[in-house]
């Protein structure tokens, strides 16, 4: 008989304090994967938002502010973007567009393959944000 196949799915809300944010999430992943039970297959990491996006980076003071620099120099607030008309967000929306709003990640053995210093994170992009969703979605064999 063969392994038991299917997907297991976990949705956060997480909550944000300024317009710009790293909120680290690797520990809620790594348990929703322990709770699926699967063994070998995927986790893919989504937020179902148009301004905040997914990365799988280092989690340092230092380079959290780079990130956030980042963003300010390449995509600035005050960029005079046309959305800017209608919401003040445009930067928001075209760093999420750029970074993306999803990660995907092996899991071999019941663990998460990540780089040594990796962590994952939703980058906000226009908070500050009280019910951001996170989606946690495990695919494979037990």
């Amino acid at each position: 008989m063969g392994d038991e196949c299917f997907t297991y799915t976990k949705v956060l809300t997480i909550s944000s304090k300024k317009r710009f944010e790293l909120i680290r999430i690797t520990d809620e992943v790594i348990n929703a994967v322990r709770e699926s039970g699967i063994k070998n297959g995927l986790v893919q990491v989504f937020v179902p938002h148009a301004t905040a996006a997914v990365i799988a980076n280092e989690y340092e003071h230092n380079i959290i502010q780079d990130y956030i620099e980042w963003v300010r120099r390449y995509v600035p607030p005050e960029g005079g973007w046309r959305h800017n008309m209608i919401d003040d967000n445009a930067h928001a929306h075209i760093a999420s567009a750029i970074i993306g709003p999803s990660r995907t990640f092996p899991i071999i053995n019941g663990e998460v393959i990540r780089g040594t210093w990796q962590e994952i994170m939703v980058f906000e992009l226009d908070g500050p944000r009280y019910k951001r969703k996170v989606i946690i979605q495990v695919i494979g064999c037990r």
